[in-house]
């Protein structure tokens, strides 16, 4: 998936891991079938510019030491040097002052869109899946890491990393070769690879078993911003959106 192309909707559908032969199935939502999506269609640009201006808000408070920096509403993690603080407790009330109301139903509004749109590619109904954690803003440059947690360029499987991840996307919010250079997305196929470049308002989505094994390259100059957001079928792992 081309930075230049306009995706309507491209979908790959692929043989699903022996993963799933072990896990507890989810009738409705575990996948039966597997595979790998991409859509320009779903998010506008200038929605995401004004998720990315969310993003930066809530960065510029806190940031990474190292080159990779995270912060997620739901929890309230925020990157600050080598450790991560919470947001909402270290600001409290002055929360108010840095995020809308606006901000959080637009997030959620996008979020319920790519939910829907996953659903709609998979074949199964959207009410199965639930969010879950971590669902996160990341923001990367070509700072040198500090500690493990600035290592995202390691190739892993979602499902092993994370455990409750049944489904995984991802919205880019900044361009490649425009903001940034390196940091494509890449899925490491046995035959070749499979390499999609960020575009702000691109959603890609998978399953997120080992049959999607992936990395993310170094970014080498520029600041590249994603959301992940991720989706169980297992309703003990479901999170809510975040409030305010």
């Amino acid at each position: 998936a081309r930075r230049s192309e306009n995706l309507r909707d491209k979908f790959v559908e692929i043989p699903c891991s022996e993963d799933y032969d072990s896990h507890k199935r989810f009738e409705g939502c575990t996948p039966r079938k597997c595979g790998r999506g991409v859509t320009d269609a779903v998010i506008s640009r200038e929605e995401a510019e004004r998720i990315r201006r969310v993003a930066e808000r809530g960065l510029s408070l806190g940031g990474s030491d190292g080159g990779a920096s995270i912060l997620d509403l739901h929890s309230g993690a925020l990157s600050l040097g080598k450790h991560f603080v919470n947001l909402y407790r270290y600001y409290g009330d002055k929360i108010q002052d840095i995020f809308t109301e606006e901000d959080f139903a637009l997030y959620r509004d996008v979020r319920q869109r790519i939910q829907q749109r996953i659903a709609q590619a998979f074949g199964i109904n959207s009410a199965s899946m639930y969010l879950t954690k971590p669902t996160f803003f990341s923001r990367i440059n070509n700072t040198e890491a500090k500690t493990t947690h600035d290592e995202y360029w390691h190739p892993h499987v979602d499902k092993v990393t994370y455990g409750s991840f049944d489904y995984t996307s991802l919205l880019y919010l900044s361009d490649y070769t425009e903001d940034f250079g390196g940091g494509r997305f890449v899925f490491m196929d046995a035959g070749s690879n499979k390499t999609i470049e960020p575009r702000a308002g691109r959603v890609s989505f998978f399953t997120s078993g080992s049959e999607n094994l992936h990395r993310v390259e170094k970014v080498r100059w520029g600041t590249r911003y994603a959301i992940t957001i991720s989706f169980t079928c297992n309703p003990d792992h479901a999170i809510g959106d975040p409030v305010l």
